[in-house]
C-alpha cells in the first residue's frame, strides 16, 4: 500500500512539472521516501524528479509497455516508499493519437486507482475556472479528481474570485501559486533543458519549486488525499523475472581460459556493457540497466564528452538519446573515443544506438566528424518529428529477430541521410509506412526509442550476443 497522487492539467503548459517536482521535493524535505513517476515517454522531467527525491525517475507508458505493466512498474519503483507522485502528460485526457484514452494520464490514474490533482493555469480567468474544473471532473466518472491547485494567480483579489467560483464545484482548492520566475526551468527545441546540463542551477530551481509549493499548498490535505487511495492489487515488476520469461541466456557458453587456450565448458564472466551518459546522452529509462544486469551483464557508464576511451573490457555498447547536436564540437573533438567506438563496431561487437546514439555513429553531424560507423550524415532540421510508432524488425539484429514487433517513440529535430541502410532496422506503420535505421554487423541504430520493460527479450538477446551467443 503506497499513498499516491497523480498531478494532471487541462493542457500542456499549466505548470504540472513545477507542481509535481515541488511536491516531490517538499515531501522529501519532510523526511518521506518519495517515489517519482512520469506518464508517457518523456526523459527530461524524470531527471528533475530524481533531483527532488534522490530516487530514479521512472516512466509509466501504457503505449510502449502495455496497460498490464503500469501497476507492476509503479509498484517496482515505489517499493519501500511512503508516497508516490506521478506527473501526467499533456492534458488529462490526451493520449496516443487515434487510440482513445490509451497512454493518457486519465488512463494511468485509473490503472493505479490514484486520485488526481488538477493543476489549472488561472491566468486570464476567474469564474470560468469552475466550469473548466467541473467539465474535467465529470467527463469520466472513473477518474477521481480530488482537488485543484491554481497556478499563475495574479493577486489576492484574483485568488478570492477563483476560490469563490470553485466553492460551487465541489472540488476543493488544495493550493494557490503565484507567478514566480525563480521556479522557471529553461526550455530548448525538445523541451526543458536536462538536469545534467544545468547542475547547480537545476538544484536551485528545484529548491525554489519546493519552497513555492510549501508556501502555497496544503501539504497535509494533499498527503491525506494520497493516503485515501485504495489498495493496489498487483505484484511489483521484477527485472530478473521479466528477463527469464523473455528467454534470457540460460545454457552456459564456451569460455576461453585466461591464457586464450582451449575453450572449456562453463559460465562465462559477465559481459561488460558500456552505457553512454553525461550531458550529451541523458535519455535513458532506469529499467534498461536493470534488465541488462538481470540478463547477466555488468553495466558501466562512460561520458563521450570526457572519456578518451571505452571502459576496459567493453563487450557491448548502448548509446541512448540526448542532445549530441548541442555538444557536436566537443563530441567531434574527442577523436580517441570516436576511433574506439568505430573499432568496436568493426570488430562486430553488439552496439545499440537510439536517436542521439544514431547521430553519434554517423559519419558527420552538422558537418562535424562523428564516429563514422554508418555511411550517413546528420544535421539539425526545422521540423519536429514526434509521436508513437508501431515497429517491426525488418532485419535480424542484436536486438530483435526479423519480424519481431515493438512499440516505440520518435522525438527529434534532426534528419539523417540516408534515412535507412542497406539493411534497415525497423519498418514503421505510423504516421506513414517507411523503413528507417541501420543494421550493420553488430550495430542496431535507429531514431526509434523503445522501452525494454515492454520487450524484455531485447535486453536478453543483446546480453546474449555480448556474451558470444548465437547471432541467429
Amino acid at each position: 500500500m503506497v499513498a499516491r497522487l497523480v498531478i494532471a492539467a487541462p493542457s500542456s503548459g499549466a505548470g504540472k512539472t513545477t507542481v509535481a517536482t515541488g511536491l516531490m521535493a517538499a515531501f522529501a524535505g519532510r523526511g518521506l521516501a518519495v517515489s517519482p513517476h512520469k506518464v508517457g515517454p518523456d526523459y527530461i522531467d524524470p531527471g528533475y524528479h530524481a533531483l527532488a527525491t534522490g530516487r530514479p525517475g521512472r516512466n509509466l507508458d501504457a503505449y510502449m509497455c502495455g496497460t498490464g505493466l503500469i501497476a507492476p512498474l509503479f509498484a517496482h519503483g515505489a517499493r519501500g516508499c511512503d508516497l508516490a507522485v506521478v506527473e501526467g502528460v499533456m492534458g488529462l485526457y490526451d493520449g496516443a493519437a487515434d487510440q482513445g484514452e490509451l497512454a493518457s494520464t486519465a488512463q494511468v490514474s485509473k490503472l493505479l486507482r490514484a486520485p488526481v490533482v488538477l493543476v489549472v493555469d488561472a491566468s486570464s480567468q476567474s469564474r470560468s475556472v469552475a466550469a473548466l474544473v467541473h467539465g474535467f471532473a465529470s467527463w469520466d466518472p472513473e477518474v477521481r479528481i480530488g482537488g485543484v491547485i491554481l497556478n499563475k494567480v495574479a493577486t489576492d483579489r484574483h485568488e478570492h474570485l477563483l476560490r469563490e467560483a470553485l466553492g460551487e464545484s465541489g472540488v476543493p482548492v488544495l493550493g494557490v501559486l503565484r507567478r514566480a520566475p525563480a521556479v522557471a526551468t529553461p526550455s530548448r527545441h525538445l523541451g526543458l533543458v536536462p538536469v545534467a546540463e544545468r547542475q547547480a542551477a537545476a538544484v536551485s530551481a528545484v529548491a525554489a519549486q519546493a519552497e513555492q509549493v510549501r508556501a502555497g499548498c496544503d501539504l497535509e490535505a494533499l498527503l491525506a488525499l494520497a493516503r485515501s487511495a485504495p489498495e493496489l492489487h498487483t505484484e511489483p515488476w521484477v527485472p530478473e523475472v521479466a528477463g527469464a520469461r523473455a528467454g534470457g541466456p540460460g545454457e552456459p557458453v564456451l569460455a576461453r581460459t585466461a591464457s586464450g587456450g582451449i575453450p572449456v565448458t562453463g559460465r562465462a564472466p559477465a559481459p561488460r556493457v558500456a552505457v553512454a551518459g553525461g550531458a550529451a546522452f541523458t535519455f535513458s529509462y532506469a529499467e534498461h540497466a536493470e534488465l541488462l544486469t538481470a540478463a547477466g551483464a555488468e553495466v558501466v557508464t562512460f561520458d563521450p564528452l570526457r572519456d578518451a576511451s571505452l571502459p576496459e573490457g567493453t563487450s557491448g555498447l548502448v548509446i541512448g538519446g540526448g542532445f549530441p547536436e548541442v555538444y557536436g564540437a566537443e563530441l567531434s573533438a574527442n577523436e580517441p573515443l570516436r576511433k574506439a567506438v568505430a573499432e568496436l563496431a568493426r570488430a562486430g561487437a553488439p552496439i545499440a544506438a537510439e536517436c542521439a546514439g544514431l547521430l553519434y555513429l554517423a559519419r558527420s553531424l552538422d558537418g562535424r566528424p562523428m564516429c563514422g560507423v554508418l555511411d550517413a550524415d546528420a544535421r539539425m532540421s526545422e521540423r519536429l518529428t514526434l509521436g508513437y510508432r508501431d515497429a517491426v524488425a525488418v532485419s535480424d539484429s542484436v536486438l530483435a529477430p526479423t519480424g519481431a514487433r515493438v512499440r516505440g517513440h520518435e522525438f527529434h529535430r534532426t534528419v539523417i541521410e540516408p534515412g535507412a541502410g542497406a539493411q534497415a532496422a525497423w519498418g514503421l506503420r505510423q504516421p506513414e509506412r517507411r523503413v528507417e535505421g541501420f543494421v550493420q554487423g553488430g550495430v542496431h541504430a535507429s531514431y526509434v526509442h523503445t522501452h525494454w520493460a515492454g520487450a524484455p527479450e531485447v535486453a536478453a538477446r543483446f546480453v546474449e550476443r555480448c556474451a558470444g551467443g548465437p547471432v541467429a
